[in-house]
């Protein structure tokens, strides 16, 4: 177990030197100091258009989505009381998904312009992430992951319905790259909605850790202390929600990332809830940027999806986690 307070400043430093070799990682080869001053100063250098147009925005959304995904992983284990809890597994990504894709084929709230997927991703994590809690009931640990594969199941069956009636092959064919997720191509504007999402989301969770710490000795431990679990809960979910939502809605679906980063940290937080947050962020920012690099540096020609890069990290965790935790499962 380390430190609090060294844990996280060695993993912000850690995640200032990947970020700077993600700005310094690309077909063209820039100097990341010059062209951040010449981004800044705005003068109109091929320098500043490389790094402030192109691979600024990219780092910067791969480092959210990152974060959003590693909080809200970390947020729901605590919650829940189960390791194997993940947005993915419990329904929340899914229900993300199918929410940003109404509003592509169907202009819902058009009104919101740029932030009806955000808010149709939001609407659908929380939605998803209700009728979950509301189907496992008392919220054993089998019983949780049931449900949340009961969700996805009709969340991903709802969105087939959605992709079965795309209006032409190349509508069909954008939805499905985008459900592969990926940060490319992104500008500033997917900031603009992803960062309120983040902040709100964060200090929606970070409000509630002592709740989270107290649920770790069980339900009635926590209300002897004074605590609000219902209350608690529920603005837990909607933490996690808002961050899931917004993740999806500007990055499409990376998977797995908030079940694997709680798992590397918590050893290192003494397998305390209260304190896994910040450096499940951290790392989750980490996690998703240095996947990001690694897609940019395989063999030019049709990009690997970052989503499907998590994927294939993740799953044989997932395998793992299953196998070591089968004993109490039966």
């Amino acid at each position: 177990m380390m430190n609090p307070r060294t844990l996280n400043l060695f993993l912000f430093l850690l995640l200032l030197w990947v970020a700077w070799y993600s700005l310094g990682t690309g077909s063209s080869p820039v100097s990341v100091s010059s062209g951040l001053w010449d981004w800044w100063s705005a003068s109109g250098s091929n320098e500043a258009l490389i790094i402030g147009e192109i691979r600024l925005p990219r780092t910067l959304l791969a480092l959210m989505v990152g974060a959003a995904l590693g909080l809200s992983g970390a947020a729901l284990q605590g919650l829940l009381r189960n390791p194997l809890a993940d947005p993915g597994l419990v329904g929340a990504s899914q229900g993300a998904a199918l929410g940003a894709a109404l509003v592509f084929y169907f202009g819902f709230f058009s009104a919101l312009g740029a932030l009806a997927t955000a808010v149709a991703g939001l609407l659908g994590a929380v939605i998803a992430l209700l009728l979950m809690l509301m189907l496992a009931g008392s919220g054993r640990p089998a019983l949780v992951i049931l449900a949340g594969l009961a969700i996805s199941t009709l969340a991903g069956a709802a969105l087939a319905v959605v992709l079965n009636y795309a209006p032409n092959p190349y509508a069909m064919q954008e939805l499905v790259f985008w459900l592969l997720g990926s940060v490319s191509n992104r500008g500033m504007d997917s900031l603009t909605i992803l960062f309120p999402a983040l902040v709100i989301g964060s200090v929606l969770i970070w409000r509630q850790r002592h709740l989270l710490a107290a649920l770790s000795l069980g339900e009635q431990v926590a209300e002897s202390m004074g605590l609000s679990v219902a209350r608690g809960s529920r603005l837990t979910v909607l933490g996690a929600a808002c961050l899931v939502g917004a993740a999806v809605s500007v990055a499409g679906n990376i998977g797995f990332v908030g079940l694997l980063v709680p798992h590397i940290v918590r050893p290192w937080v003494g397998h305390r809830p209260d304190h896994l947050l910040i450096p499940s962020m951290l790392s989750g920012a980490i996690l998703v940027c240095v996947a990001d690099i690694i897609v940019r540096l395989l063999p030019p020609g049709q990009e690997l999806k970052l989503g499907v890069l998590t994927s294939l990290i993740g799953a044989p965790l997932f395998i793992w986690l299953v196998w070591k935790e089968r004993r109490q499962w039966l």
